[in-house]
């Protein structure tokens, strides 16, 4: 057996284990549906992002320091799909009197970003708000109510 099929088959098995110890609900792992990285463009940063399945709705919460409401864009696309985009246009603060400069500048002005989200199929697409405080967006899609169930008849012999 070939090192790149042994590394394969041990990665499969680490995969299987860890999945064991640690469960994660089915319905959160066809939520968590992150894009084809091949298909975002080279330079586009991720989007941290927290989800919460409440009884009522799914609640995205996504860090996005520096940035305005007006920097981020969220839409739905393809029907099931929810992307959030953001331009990356954080300034920097001016000295306040002339004559001043930056001694260090280690905080990164954010890139633009990307971050895009399968729906599950009770995923409400026309109820979807957004919004952005203290550097945190919070994106809520509600849920659609669950079909309703068979109703069984019982059969009467005459």
């Amino acid at each position: 057996m070939s090192r790149a099929a042994d590394s394969n088959s041990s990665n499969g098995h680490l995969v299987q284990a860890i999945s064991t110890l640690f469960p994660f609900p089915e319905a959160l792992e066809k939520l968590a549906f992150v894009s084809d990285d091949a298909r975002e463009p080279k330079g586009m940063a991720c989007i941290p992002t927290d989800i919460l399945d409440a009884p009522k709705e799914y609640v995205f919460y996504m860090d996005l320091p520096g940035l305005s409401k007006s920097d981020i864009q969220v839409t739905v696309e393809e029907e099931n799909t929810l992307v959030i985009r953001s331009g990356g246009k954080r300034k920097r603060e001016d000295g306040e009197e002339e004559g001043c400069k930056y001694l260090r500048l280690e905080r990164k002005a954010p890139q633009k970003m990307v971050r895009k989200f399968r729906l599950p199929e009770n995923a409400d697409t026309s109820a979807v708000s957004a919004k952005c405080e203290s550097g945190v967006l919070v994106v809520v899609v509600g849920k659609l109510p669950p079909p309703p169930k068979p109703k069984t008849v019982q059969v009467a012999v005459a």
